[in-house]
This record gives structure tokens, C-alpha cells and sequence, in this order.
């Protein structure tokens, strides 16, 4: 089996680092860089979760770069009140033998890594700073580019962080808009129409424990915090896992389905972060985003648990169609 080449930009807050780790275990992929930005947490403490985390997968191999410490323009608000101060739940992992950054400037390493035609991809998980001063070197960076899924966005749902926007977008929207105003390659967009309806639940965290308590200690940890947030604010039982899902969608396209459309993003007003997705064509520009709207959630599932668990689908797709937990 001939793996996918993927460079990840995340944020490493919960969600994040349940898609790092879906993704580090994922046979069909092949993580050669992991790259850092400010968001969900700030830079240096996204870093010690990836570091905790390449340790606990034993996979210290994947070098890190450390990113952009704060939005192109707009003053830097976190996401500690939906993670942790830590980013992962209040629970200050560290490890018994820290890994080094690697001493390039993640945007430098993008911008060099992409000077010619790859087979590599990136999967950007948070905000896009890293991607924008990148591009920003290197405008051929996206033609250069073999794919680029982005974790972020809303088409019809409501935002996370203000009535239209996410997060992702809303933390630093001068960068979504520069990406996707130069990038020359279509923007595969994962926002909050798709995401949302990957809920996970206390019924997946019990079903995890039964399988594999390892896994379930730790996961159980990062995810209380996050239960906690989500049904205060959104009075939902469980929380919502937004980046795994942009994962899954890279592995297989035909996990979710949407449309083709210019897409532009508000960068000031009370509008900031939306994203303003010309469904009906009013400003006669070509696409330059695939927006989805539908998921398959079981088969998210399905491939997640299996991963994660090291349990074959056949078995995680029978649990599931039995405990009702992939509908």
C-alpha cells in the first residue's frame, strides 16, 4: 500500500491532537512534518502536547516546527476556555524526555518544502497564519501543492465562536481570506456543516473503555474537559471533534459531499471570520473551495475507532450497528 504524503498544521488542543493521533496511526498515511500554530492554544504550549503525544505513539521521528505566536493582524484570542489553559484539559502532560523543534520556522519549511511540484498534501487543522506567510513566500506553494484540506468554516450552521463564524477563521480571518484568495488550488473545506455532526459521546468514550483501557485513559482525560464546555454552551452530551473529521475526509472523499464555490472571508465588522460562499453565483468569480454539507457518520466512525483501537472495521462496524453508536 503506497501511503499519502501529509504535512499537518494544527493547533494542538483536544481535537487536535485526537486527529494527530488518528493520523500518526493511520496505515494509508504517511505524517512527515507536523507544523505548529497559534490558536486553540498558544504555540509553545501546542508544542508540548504534540511532543506528550509523539511520545506516547513512540514516534519522535516526525520532526515539529514551531509557527506564527499570533494572527497576520488582529489581536490573539485562544480557545483555553473550550480546551484548558493547557489545551488539553487541564491535565499538564509532560514528557519524561522532551523533544527538540526543529530550528526552521515552520512557514520557512513550507515554503521551501513546496518550490517544486509534490505528491504531499497538507491537512491544516487551525487557523491558516502559518499557511498565509508561507504562501506569502512561496505563491506557487499551492500549485505545488497536491492537496489542501482545511478544518474551518461554515456554510449554513451557526458559528462556535460568534453567531457566523468559527473558530479557526475568526481567530485570524486576514489569513483565511489570503489563502483562499491566492492559494491557485481548491480549498477542501471541513467546516462546522460537516463537523458538527460528529459527536462524540460518553456511550463512545464507555465503549472505548471496554476495548482498550490504555487508550481509554487518556483519552478520557482530554476529552471530561471538553464534555464539560460542550454542554454548557451548547447543552450537547458529549463534544463536538471537529479535526479528526478532516482526516478521515483526506483518507476517503467520498466520506462527505458538498459543492464547488467561491469563497471569500470577512476580515472586520461584526462579521469577522464568516465565510461568504457564493452558492448562487452573484460575484461571477470561478470556485476556489469545495464546501461540504453531508458526512457519512458511521463510516467516520467505523474508520476512527478502528484506528485508534487497532481493532479490524469489521468488528468496530458490528459493535456499532449493534450499540447504535455510528448513526
Amino acid at each position: 500500500m503506497t501511503k499519502q504524503k501529509v504535512i499537518i498544521d494544527c493547533d494542538p488542543g483536544i481535537d487536535d491532537t485526537l486527529a494527530l493521533m488518528y493520523a500518526i496511526k493511520h496505515q494509508q498515511l504517511d505524517v512527515i512534518a507536523i507544523t505548529i500554530v497559534a490558536g486553540n492554544c498558544p504555540v509553545d504550549l501546542g508544542f508540548k502536547n504534540v511532543s506528550y503525544l509523539l511520545e506516547m505513539l513512540n514516534r519522535k521521528d516526525i520532526p515539529v516546527y514551531l509557527g506564527c505566536e499570533k494572527p497576520l493582524k488582529r489581536e490573539y484570542i485562544t480557545a483555553q476556555d473550550t480546551h484548558g489553559m493547557d489545551g488539553l484539559g487541564e491535565n499538564n502532560f509532560t514528557c519524561s524526555k522532551p523533544i527538540m523543534p526543529q530550528k526552521q520556522k515552520a512557514s520557512e519549511f513550507l515554503a521551501d518544502y513546496f518550490q517544486n511540484k509534490s505528491q504531499t498534501s497538507i491537512i491544516a487543522l487551525g487557523p491558516l497564519t502559518n499557511i498565509a506567510t508561507a504562501l506569502n513566500k512561496n505563491m506557487n506553494l499551492g500549485q505545488n501543492c497536491y492537496r489542501f484540506v482545511s478544518m474551518g468554516g461554515s456554510y449554513k450552521s451557526h458559528g462556535n465562536c460568534s453567531p457566523v463564524a468559527e473558530y479557526n477563521y475568526w481567530c485570524d480571518p486576514d489569513a483565511a481570506q489570503f489563502v483562499y484568495q491566492n492559494l491557485n488550488k481548491d480549498v477542501e473545506m471541513i467546516g462546522l456543516d460537516v463537523t458538527r455532526k460528529i459527536v462524540f459521546t460518553p456511550n463512545h468514550l464507555e465503549y472505548i473503555k471496554h476495548i482498550a483501557s490504555d487508550k481509554y485513559n487518556f483519552i478520557s482525560k482530554i476529552t471530561r474537559f471538553y464534555f464539560d464546555f460542550h454542554w454548557q454552551y451548547e447543552h450537547i452530551l458529549g463534544c463536538v471533534i471537529n479535526d479528526p473529521l478532516a482526516i478521515s475526509y483526506f483518507i476517503n472523499t467520498e466520506l462527505c459531499h458538498g459543492f464547488s464555490s467561491y469563497t471569500d472571508i470577512v476580515t472586520n465588522g461584526v462579521a469577522i471570520g464568516q465565510s461568504l460562499i457564493d452558492d448562487h453565483n452573484f460575484y461571477k468569480k470561478s470556485p476556489n473551495a469545495i464546501i461540504h454539507t453531508q458526512v457519512n457518520k458511521r463510516l467516520f466512525w467505523v474508520d476512527f475507532l478502528s484506528v485508534i483501537l487497532d481493532l479490524p472495521s469489521e468488528i468496530i462496524l458490528t459493535d456499532l450497528i449493534q450499540l447504535h453508536l455510528g448513526e
